[in-house]
């Protein structure tokens, strides 16, 4: 059973989260602002945060900062009523892993804690392995079949990013917020060059395909 903290102000907000969360298996450790849920964090084992941004005493975007400063990787799931792009790129670049604008819908709360859950573990074991294609991340190379190769920083990273994510569907947009700089004059038409580099490098591959879902993005799909 994972251990979720929820950071949330409102009495109601949290209790809805905590019942949601509970239902659907996860232990709830409650916490109104960042003060407590530091102190909390000293003494408790938490898997994730559900973080609020605007809270008393102690913002989440501070609580992050001071997180991400003490060297802490724990997923963070910012959810706030903040919906502006620099509120987001406040969100992101103090260190959240994800954002999600209230109200909040609940199922994709739960789908998109469970995906970084997941891209937790294999951030921890830092590898992908998908049938018989290994993706190590600390020395950015893939192997297949005993050989080795490395790809180049920002390949790695695109397919790194859609098979911890396996058919889940990513906007241009939303890959260049993670993968390239948000202030970056970079056209999102550099996603698509990289997209095409990736899929003639892998065009043998018989483990994966990247699937393009017209009018949205892209997602990594296994074929086996």
């Amino acid at each position: 059973m994972f251990n979720i903290m929820v950071v949330e102000d409102d009495k109601n907000t949290r209790r809805l989260m905590e019942t949601v969360l509970t239902q659907n298996g996860f232990r709830v450790i409650p916490a109104c602002d960042g003060v407590e849920a530091l102190e909390l964090l000293e003494k408790k084992q938490v898997d994730l945060i559900v973080l609020d941004v605007m809270l008393p005493r102690m913002d989440g975007y501070e609580l992050t900062r001071l997180m991400r400063e003490g060297g802490s990787d724990m997923p963070i799931l910012m959810v706030t009523a903040k919906e502006t792009k620099a509120d987001k790129r406040e969100g992101f670049t103090s260190g959240a892993d994800d954002y999600m604008v209230k109200p909040v819908d609940e199922e994709e709360m739960l789908l998109r804690i469970n995906a970084l859950l997941r891209r937790a573990k294999i951030a921890s074991e830092h590898c992908i392995v998908i049938g018989s294609t290994k993706f190590s991340y600390d020395a950015m190379t893939v192997e297949r079949d005993g050989v080795v190769s490395e790809l180049p920083q920002k390949e790695f990273l695109l397919i790194f990013k859609l098979l911890s994510y396996q058919n889940k569907v990513f906007t241009r947009r939303q890959l260049m917020d993670e993968l390239w700089d948000m202030d970056s004059d970079t056209d999102e038409r550099t996603v698509d060059v990289h997209i095409n580099r990736l899929r003639d490098r892998f065009k043998d591959n018989d483990d994966f395909e990247i699937v393009t879902v017209r009018g949205l993005g892209y997602k990594a799909v296994a074929k086996t």
